[in-house]
Order: structure tokens, then sequence, then C-alpha cells
């Protein structure tokens, strides 16, 4: 569960708010011509090919003129994979190494954070280039990423060597062997597409500590704190409404398992269960958002969840 329930996820790191985001250039309110558009395209591929990438130990080093400018996202394929193929709907894993197009410095590695990015190969949540780009490519795949930096006075870009070093595919819902629960909690029933409800009546009072209950075991890779986990869920104030739902949104949702980015409960209750698992947990306020309000959860609130583990990285 985020910090900010209903807010837009914050991510951490320089890359996916490239990657994720919309194109600067984009956002623009100016409409080039399609031979406007067209040679600017063709300028920044041709700026990237003066690129040159090596490897030290592994980790990607870029070498290049500064300042460094495109006008839009660029990409270029440096080194072909050797892994599986990339699929729509994946997830897939990069490390990358991010440079100052002003004075080709290093601004930031996932390699030296021991910090890998994962990014949804759903079209929509990443921009489109890097969505033609990854999908049909195969795992092991080195590219350069670029697009411009309005911070910066002299408009140079943001260049990124990326390497897609791994992918998965999600479940659609938690699949495994079912667990009879403790008596006392609130009761769980799914649909025909796996969205669950939670029936308050036979409950007892509410618990004063965490609640981590498998209602099903899923014989996937183990969740650790730090990890990127993929999940469907619904939270609830207890004996209340639902306030958020991922099956509502038809979607699944990404996040970090760490304090950074959601209640200390979920990290807490879903470190060291099992992708393929469904897990209800019940949050006590220390746990989750304390004495105060946050949006559609009042202060106090002990908070249930049914959360569907479809991944880990």
């Amino acid at each position: 569960m985020k910090k900010n329930v209903l807010a837009a996820f914050a991510l951490g790191s320089i890359a996916v708010l490239g990657l994720a985001a919309c194109s600067p250039a984009s956002e623009s309110d100016a409409s080039p011509s399609a031979s406007a558009a067209a040679d600017t395209s063709a300028a920044d591929a041709a700026a990237l090919e003066t690129i040159e990438w090596t490897e030290t130990d592994g980790v990607p080093e870029l070498a290049f003129d500064t300042p460094f400018t495109v006008g839009d996202f660029t990409t270029r394929l440096v080194n072909e994979g050797d892994g599986e193929v990339i699929e729509d709907g994946q997830n897939v894993t990069l490390d990358y190494v991010v440079y100052s197009g002003t004075d080709a410095t290093s601004l930031y590695s996932t390699y030296d954070a021991s910090a890998p990015e994962v990014v949804s190969m759903v079209e929509g949540q990443v921009v489109d280039d890097l969505y033609s780009l990854l999908v049909g490519q195969p795992v092991g795949t080195d590219f350069l990423y670029a697009y411009p930096d309005t911070s910066t006075d002299d408009g140079s870009a943001v260049v990124m060597a990326v390497t897609a070093t791994s992918a998965s595919t999600p479940l659609e819902r938690a699949e495994g062997t079912e667990v009879d629960p403790a008596k006392g909690l609130p009761k769980v029933t799914l649909d025909d597409t796996g969205a669950p409800s939670v029936d308050f009546s036979d409950a007892d009072k509410k618990p004063e500590e965490l609640v981590s209950q498998t209602l099903i075991e899923g014989d996937g890779a183990e969740v650790a704190e730090g990890d990127q986990v993929t999940v469907h869920y619904t939270g609830w104030v207890w004996d209340g409404d639902s306030f958020d739902s991922s099956w509502e949104r038809g979607a699944s949702a990404m996040f970090s398992l760490s304090a950074d980015s959601l209640i200390q409960g979920w990290v807490d209750g879903l470190a060291g269960h099992t992708v393929g698992s469904q897990v209800l947990l019940v949050i006590p306020p220390d746990l989750g958002y304390g004495d105060q309000d946050t949006d559609a959860i009042p202060a106090n609130s002990t908070l249930v969840f049914v959360v569907d583990i479809l991944d880990v990285a």
C-alpha cells in the first residue's frame, strides 16, 4: 500500500522518471511539421551514433562530446542480447548508468547502488520508443536512451546506458494451495476474476498486532524487503468500505517493498511470502497511517488488505 493511497507512485530514480514519463519535448505547446519532426529525429539518431560504449567489469561507460543535446526521446540499439525474447506485458529488469549531457559526468548508477529498476512492458506505462525497442529483443540487450533535460540552462540531454538484464511474466492472479485461515479473521471470498471481497460479520475484535495470514500459498520465489513486487490488492478500513483496489482499476501494481514506498504493515506483512500467494493483512494504525487522516482513511484506522503476489524482481 502506497504511503499516499491515491497519489501517483513516487518513482525513486532518475531513470524511471525518464522511462515512464512523457517526453518534455512532447509536452511542448509547439506543433512542429512532419518534415521538421523528421529532421529532428534524424539529427537525434545521428547524435546517438557518435556516442562510444565501452565496459569495465561489465559496467558500461559512455564517451561523447558535450554539450550533448537531443530534441526528443531517442534510443539506439547497441548490442543485441542472447537471452529469452522480451514479450508484451513482461516485467523487465534494467541496469543502467545515467550521464549528464552537459559535462558527461555520471549522475547515477544502478550498479553502484545495487538497485536495478523494473519496468512493466505495457503500452502506455512506458514511452513508445522504449516499448518498441525492447519488446521482441532478447534479454541482455544493450541500448542508449536520451531525452532533453529541461532543467538545464544549455538544454543538454540526459543520456543513459541501459541493459535489459532479465524479464518475467507476472501471474494474472494468485495460484497455489489454499490454506485454512485462523479463526476470528475477516472472511475473504473471490469472484470469477479473482477479485476479493471481505465479510467482517464473524470477525473477532480488531487485532492489536499485525496479522499476515496466507490464504493461498504459491510456489514461486520468496519476497524479501527491497524487492520490486507486482501485486493485485484491495484495501478496506476495518468493518468498513474499500478505499483502494487495483482490481477496480483493471491493472496490477508494482511497488518497491520498502518503508520508503509503502506503509510498514505491507513491508513486514509480505516479506517472506512467495509469488503466487494470496495474503490477508490486518494492519494496526501504528503500522499504517497512524493518527493522521489519509484521503479516504480516517485517523487511527485498522486496515485490511487482500494481496495477490504476482511477481518479484
